[in-house]
This record gives C-alpha cells, sequence and structure tokens, in this order.
C-alpha cells in the first residue's frame, strides 16, 4: 500500500485535467452517498466521504475530514508566528484511502487536505467552463485561506485573466497571498474595497467560512458568474439573499446542496426562491442535459459543497498517472 505525499499530489494531478475526469466520473457509474457531517462542537467538525465505482472495476474510496474553522486563534502568543502568513493555520485536515474494487485490498493513502485542494478547485474550473463568460479578464477570490492559491489558479488556467483581486478579513493575508500569486506568474493584487472589486469582477469566486453573508446582491454587474465554495453546512453563508434571487443558480449535486448549502436552503425555506430556480447540477451540465449561461449579460451562480464523486476522480487519476 503506497502512501502519497501532498507534493505528490499537487505535481500528479493538473487541474484542466483533473476537471476532464471529475467531468467523466459524474457521468459515470459511481455511488456517492450523502457525506456524514457529525457536529465536535459549535464550530468543529468531522465529515466522512465514501464513494465506490462500479462493481468489479475502478476504487473504493473513503476520505476523512476535520473542519476546525477557528483554528489556530488560541496560538499561545510565545509560538512563532506562521511565516509571513503564507501558511495559515489549516482549518481543514484530512486524509483519503483507496481500496480496491474487486477485492476490497487497501491500495493507497493519500494527503487528503491536499487532494480536497486541487478536486474542489478543478470542480470549480469545470463548472466556469459553462457558467462563466468567455471573455471573462478579472477574477476576485474573496478569501485567504488554502484553497484561494488554486481557486485563483483554476480560473486563470483556460483563459486570458489580466487581474486577480484578492480579498480577506486579514488584510496581510491577503498582500501575501497576493505576493506569492505573482510569483507563480498571475497578475494579482490585494484590495481593501470589497463592494467595488465585486461591482468591477467577471468572476467572485468565495472560498470562506464566513457564517453570514460577505458578497451582497447589489453589488453585482451584469454578467459575473458567482463560483460559491467555502460555506459546506447549515449557518454558512457567503452571499446574501438578493445574490441568490439575482442568478441563474447551479450546483455540484442535489443532494449535498439541498441538505447542506444554507446559501441556497434558507432562500429555499424562506420562499426567496422556489425549488425550481436550481436549474441543474454538474453532472447535468458536463452531461448536455441542461444549458448552461444563455447570454453575456446573466448572472450567473455555482454552489458546490463538495462530493465523493470528485474525491474519487481525483484519487483514480492520481493512481493512474503514478502505476
Amino acid at each position: 500500500m503506497r502512501f502519497y505525499s501532498a507534493d505528490e499530489v499537487h505535481a500528479a494531478l493538473g487541474l484542466s485535467a483533473l476537471a476532464d475526469a471529475i467531468a467523466h466520473a459524474l457521468c459515470a457509474d459511481v455511488t456517492a452517498p450523502l457525506r456524514h457531517v457529525h457536529a465536535l462542537s459549535a464550530s468543529d467538525s468531522l465529515l466522512l466521504m465514501p464513494a465506490w465505482s462500479a462493481a468489479g472495476k475502478g476504487s473504493i474510496g473513503v476520505k476523512l475530514v476535520t473542519v476546525f474553522p477557528r483554528q489556530g486563534e488560541h496560538r499561545n502568543a510565545l509560538d512563532p508566528a506562521p511565516p509571513a502568513a503564507l501558511q495559515p493555520p489549516s482549518t481543514v485536515n484530512a486524509v483519503y484511502i483507496v481500496f480496491d474494487r474487486s477485492n476490497g485490498v487497501p491500495r493507497a493513502v493519500i494527503d487528503g487536505e491536499a487532494l480536497t485542494l486541487r478536486r474542489t478547485a478543478a470542480a470549480s474550473l469545470l463548472a466556469a467552463r459553462y457558467l462563466a463568460r468567455q471573455d471573462a479578464r478579472h477574477v476576485l477570490v474573496v478569501g485567504t485561506g488554502r484553497l484561494a492559491r488554486y481557486i485563483a489558479h483554476a480560473h486563470c488556467s483556460e483563459r486570458t485573466v489580466d487581474r486577480v483581486s484578492v480579498w480577506g478579513r486579514d488584510q496581510a493575508r491577503a498582500e501575501a497571498l497576493a505576493t506569492t500569486l505573482r510569483s507563480e506568474g498571475l497578475q494579482a493584487e490585494a484590495v481593501r474595497d470589497l463592494p467595488g472589486t465585486v461591482g468591477a469582477s467577471d468572476i467572485v469566486s468565495c472560498a470562506t467560512t464566513a457564517t453570514s453573508p460577505i458578497v451582497q446582491g447589489d453589488w453585482l454587474k451584469p454578467g459575473v458568474h458567482l463560483d460559491l465554495v467555502g460555506a459546506f453546512k447549515r449557518g454558512m453563508r457567503e452571499v446574501d439573499d438578493a445574490a441568490v434571487a439575482g442568478s441563474r443558480v447551479f450546483v455540484d449535486t442535489y443532494i449535498g446542496t439541498l441538505a447542506e448549502a444554507a446559501d441556497l436552503v434558507e432562500p429555499l425555506e424562506r420562499g426567496v426562491i422556489r425549488r425550481v430556480d436550481i436549474l441543474a447540477e454538474l453532472s447535468e451540465l458536463v452531461s448536455g442535459k441542461a444549458e448552461g449561461r444563455r447570454d453575456a449579460n446573466e448572472i450567473t451562480l455555482f454552489k458546490s459543497v463538495g462530493t465523493a464523486i470528485e474525491d474519487l476522480a481525483a484519487a483514480q487519476l492520481l493512481l493512474d498517472s503514478t502505476h
């Protein structure tokens, strides 16, 4: 049984190739039950995410995830600070275990955080192929956690982006992330004016653990694509009801978002939107069963809470590319 480190995962899983693999898996015979989410405290969670291929082929995979949004807040004052805030304390940690589908034998243990970062960014890239304007040139990343770096690269990987803006509650972390992105070839800058930058952006990607809306619907310009990947359970919001009501709404999976995504569940419960206003899940976009963006002026919204199908696709691609 092989162990794959974070460096090996990042090196092997190119975002475009992974987006293609996820698209294939979403249309294949893969089973992925709704993930188990267990509350460890008022803020902390344990997630279990299984998925498996059809009998006799492929793999069985299980991801074990801990989410501690307040990680680092209680660090002893005498402990050394994270270097230049480039490595903020991780709020999400995970391992991924792969078994052979034909005989149940363990095949690999994979760094789950790296796998999650890559597949989440790749899923946003996949959705943007159908929902973002082809001429989108300005990307705003809201959030400065570890996912933010990969989300920025995802939205710049298949289009010509002239400007990447980074906003975070901690300006020092926003500056540090922008510096890192510039060193990696992106035209990135940290910004302080969130409403103004949202209003100037073609793609707004939120990757936060916010418990109340950060982005307001009346800030959005016609034609923007909203990519919401942070809030994953009840009690977490990244956009307000107006943003949801004013958008054509798409999701990664119906089963996950309708059970867990407060950004959609709360407007549904209050009658702000109806179930029919959630137009398609990602598998329907990639299979051609549903239409994505129809014109240059509509606002599109993709809500992702993550699906174990994406994890299994990433793990299978990793194993296939290293054997």
